[in-house]
């Protein structure tokens, strides 16, 4: 079982990966698009309507505000 430290800086590293997805930073869509990529494999298509675990989600994207 991953301790709370590894939670952390799996949390942080997707963090900093959403904001480094390039354009106009979007927390909402890019906080998911990186958090689907950790969790399928690949940032997801237009259609793409697989499950992420919303609670490494909001992790990732309260991360993102804290830091903006």
């Amino acid at each position: 079982m991953p301790s709370a430290a590894d939670d952390q800086a799996l949390v942080a590293q997707l963090a900093a990966e959403s904001q480094a997805l390039g354009g106009v930073f979007e927390p909402e869509r890019d906080c998911w698009r990186v958090v689907h990529r950790h969790v399928h494999g690949m940032l997801p298509s237009e259609y793409d309507i697989r499950d992420v675990p919303e609670d490494l989600y909001l992790a990732v994207l309260a991360a993102c505000r804290a830091e903006s």
